[in-house]
């Protein structure tokens, strides 16, 4: 495993003190981007890991590196499997990708590899911000040892399914409530079967047709990107989150449509739609577009694809029996929720945010920041930083 500057692609635009690296890493067919702050070669610096989310890179976690290596912090952002400047993933065609690839025991064994090569044994905090929230928490989950606290964002941690229990001499059926409250519910029939039809994200971003939507929005990549940004953020009026009582359509169908879709629209159509009335300057005061430049030009080279298989392994029936090897295990060390109050992924799924002290061991609370969305890192990064730092000073 060796590491790298070389790189076939354009500079990013980075802060000072940030630079990009490639790590190979062949036990998990990767070389994977980075990009790094703090770095230490006789490695007496705790490491924090960063894990971004969709439709992000590492570059999403640029603005609070700097701050958290002056900390005293070596802190490292990867593009993840699927994204960026990763390789060695499958490209292949949907039809054709192995979405083994992609299951949350995979994408935690690719953490496991990258810090071992980084010279690592133990990771002080991992951080993860929406779909990375995800992966972060089950990280902590499955390698307490390893990864030895956990901040998520935007992501509320949900317990795993139970197992069907006590069934041996019962005639009655019984199966697995499926992974994270996604599979094994009749959800897309009765969100479809509503007054005014919808569809969940999840479903959609996981359909044949998904990637080319994303690939080739009819605004162009750049119009649509900044508009998913704008109507995710606290810049969207829009956007007033509240708890839900339960995971059903009635419930869900609350959520703004690019959470829960009309039955009929593309994501592009959804946010041209939300669009139609909002001001996109309002989030170039964080997201300039230079910035959005460099996501614009990274998923125009790489597409969607990747990213999007994800979703497929959560919403497959079969794929997340992955981890059902670890069912009815909690997060048994210390963790921390940071998210925006205007940003509804805190609600998204029911119940999960307010059951975290039940699911986190060693839960110390959170922190829900006014003014920002689904993107805090990027929004409030000063105030993401704070809290991060308070969390970690406290440990």
């Amino acid at each position: 495993m060796s590491g790298n500057t070389s790189s076939p692609y354009p500079p990013l635009p980075l802060p000072s003190g940030v630079t990009e690296n490639y790590i190979d890493c062949p036990p998990a067919g990767l070389k994977f981007h980075i990009l790094e702050a703090g770095y230490d070669p006789d490695r007496n610096k705790p490491l924090l890991l960063l894990l971004h989310g969709y439709p992000e890179l590492a570059f999403s976690w640029r603005k609070i590196m700097p701050a958290l290596a002056s900390a005293g912090y070596y802190v490292v952002a990867p593009d993840q499997r699927g994204y960026g400047r990763t390789t060695g993933w499958d490209t292949s065609s949907f039809e054709q990708t192995d979405l083994s690839q992609f299951t949350m025991t995979n994408l935690v064994r690719d953490m496991v590899i990258l810090v071992a090569a980084l010279g690592y044994k133990e990771v002080k905090c991992v951080i993860g911000h929406d779909f990375g929230a995800l992966a972060a928490s089950m990280c902590a989950l499955m390698r307490p040892d390893l990864f030895q606290s956990v901040i998520t964002m935007s992501h509320p941690y949900t317990a795993l399914p139970a197992l069907p229990f006590d069934t041996a001499h019962s005639t009655k059926e019984s199966g697995a409530r499926g992974a994270h409250g996604l599979v094994g519910s009749n959800i897309r029939n009765d969100l479809a079967e509503l007054p005014e039809p919808r569809k969940h994200y999840k479903w959609a971003n996981s359909e044949p047709s998904s990637a080319a939507e994303w690939d080739n929005p009819p605004q162009g990549l750049h119009e649509f990107l900044r508009g998913y940004i704008h109507i995710k953020s606290g810049a969207y009026a829009g956007n007033q989150p509240h708890a839900l009582k339960e995971w059903s359509a009635e419930e869900l169908a609350k959520m703004p449509h690019y959470y829960i879709m009309p039955l009929v629209s593309t994501m592009p159509e959804v946010v041209s739609a939300m669009m139609s009335t909002e001001d996109a300057n309002l989030t170039k005061t964080w997201q300039p577009d230079e910035d959005l430049a460099v996501y614009v030009q990274e998923w125009a080279r790489t597409g969607f694809q990747g990213g999007l298989n994800w979703y497929r392994t959560q919403t497959d029936p079969e794929r997340p029996k992955d981890v059902l090897l670890f069912a009815g295990r909690r997060i048994d060390v210390p963790a921390y929720f940071i998210s925006g109050k205007q940003d509804w992924g805190n609600y998204q799924q029911p119940g999960a945010l307010e059951s975290m002290g039940t699911t986190c061991t060693q839960f110390k609370g959170m922190k829900l920041i006014d003014g920002a969305g689904h993107w805090p890192q990027q929004e409030k990064p000063k105030e993401v930083t704070e809290e991060i730092l308070g969390f970690l000073e406290g440990l």
